[in-house]
């Protein structure tokens, strides 16, 4: 067995760090400086003054994000603050260039105050094309990401939130087919109200699942109508409250009433075996589905669930069949938004990367132990780029016309020529 812990301290320690930055334009004389700096620069600058949108086409802006976070919801660790989360940025940003081609920088502020968090992204959004709030605690998370989609006029996205829910979707689109299930008659139990299971329950219902055939859960319980903290939660979390609100036609108030005759179970708690009974898996319907997505340690073991009944089981881990990576959306998805300047992502976007995931995996044969692509799959994500720049399109949201054929070549070089610089590094 590898020692991960052991090998990712001694890489971080002999690279240190996984990510530089690296100039692209050759230079082969004084002349060359003369024309990439001054004087030559002027003329740039002059040209940008001129027309501000044309910081796209001149300068790295228009294949640039920044990596956002305040380090206080960093994988299963929880608060670590920003010098500990930068690890995990570096490897996010190498992510987005390998998978995606995308020049990705990590900011890891020194501040949990969410308005500082907008502003301080306000100020940079003329250095970059597009911002990835990454690891941020809820429902803090939710007010920043509505703020900046708001106020800014570039994509900004959540991971934790449309990434996680983007990669679920794809996974239960080929899940529900597989067991011969109509989404609109679907039961579904979302196990943890945080940041990726508010956003899930959304992106569902925006796919066409009615919220009343979802129950949300939190560690006390189903969220219903007349829960003594229903107040408590109009006002500290309304993300939430707006679901208690939605979910649960049936207004069942027991974890055991909440997995009774539901067909799919969606986790996203806490990282920890035992957090979900095989006894309740077997509560669920015949032939359930079960993703248990907590990081590092799913909420259930596979085959616990595979024994308790379930019929098709994913996690978040690589190491188990059915990934549910979110991996397999963002980088995709900000490939597809940056060609075409997009101002904003929408869950119509993140909907169409899903079913492009979906389609991928019925041409190659969908299973129960293949219900989404793996991420070594990587001719899937030109194709995913595709079409969320031609939703973006379609929806009026893009500075830029391209064609879906025209947007897989571009995707596939750039993808390519980054594969490419890292192999040989």
């Amino acid at each position: 067995m590898v020692d991960f812990d052991k090998e990712a301290i001694e890489v971080s320690s002999k690279y240190k760090g996984k990510i530089q930055v690296t100039p692209k334009v050759p230079v082969k004389s004084l002349q060359d400086f003369a024309i990439l700096y001054t004087p030559g620069v002027a003329a740039v600058s002059r040209e940008i003054h001129k027309e501000k949108v044309k910081s796209f086409d001149l300068t790295y802006r228009w294949n640039s994000i920044a990596i956002v976070t305040d380090g206080t919801r960093v994988l299963g660790l929880g608060d670590i603050g920003p010098e500990a989360a930068m690890p995990v940025m570096e490897g996010k940003s190498l992510l987005f260039k390998y998978l995606g081609g995308v020049d990705a920088v990590p900011l890891t502020l020194n501040t949990k105050d969410p308005e500082k968090i907008i502003d301080t992204v306000k100020i940079l959004e003329t250095s970059f094309g597009g911002i990835n709030l990454e690891d941020i605690e809820s429902p803090k998370c939710f007010y920043i990401l509505d703020k900046l989609r708001e106020e800014l006029q570039i994509p900004v996205w959540h991971d934790d939130q449309q990434g996680t829910a983007g990669a679920t979707l794809a996974g239960l689109i080929i899940a529900l087919e597989l067991t011969d299930r109509d989404p609109k008659n679907t039961r579904i139990l979302l196990y943890g109200s945080g940041a990726a299971n508010i956003a899930t329950a959304r992106l569902l219902n925006s796919y066409g699942i009615p919220y009343e055939n979802m129950i949300m859960t939190d560690s006390f319980g189903p969220l219903f109508r007349g829960r003594k903290d229903e107040e408590e939660m109009k006002v500290e979390n309304a993300w939430k409250y707006d679901l208690l609100q939605k979910t649960n036609k049936d207004n069942v108030t027991t974890f055991e009433e909440a997995f009774k005759g539901t067909d799919v179970l969606i986790a996203a708690s806490k990282p920890e075996p035992g957090t979900i009974k095989p006894d309740q898996i077997k509560l669920m319907n015949k032939d359930p589905i079960v993703f248990a997505l907590a990081n590092p340690v799913p909420e259930i073991w596979p085959d616990e669930a595979k024994k308790a009944g379930a019929k098709i089981v994913g996690t978040g881990r690589s190491d188990f069949e059915n990934q549910l990576n979110n991996s397999l959306i963002f980088p995709a998805v900000f490939r597809g938004a940056l060609d075409v300047r997009a101002k904003t992502i929408t869950d119509e976007m993140v909907i169409e990367a899903a079913r492009e995931l979906a389609s991928h995996v019925r041409t190659k044969g969908a299973s129960e132990s293949y219900i989404i692509p793996r991420m070594t799959e990587w001719e899937i994500y030109p194709k995913v780029a595709a079409a969320v720049a031609s939703k973006a399109q379609a929806q009026g949201l893009a500075r830029k016309s391209i064609t879906f054929d025209e947007e897989i070549e571009n995707a596939k070089s750039l993808i390519e020529s980054a594969r490419r610089i890292m192999n040989l590094l």
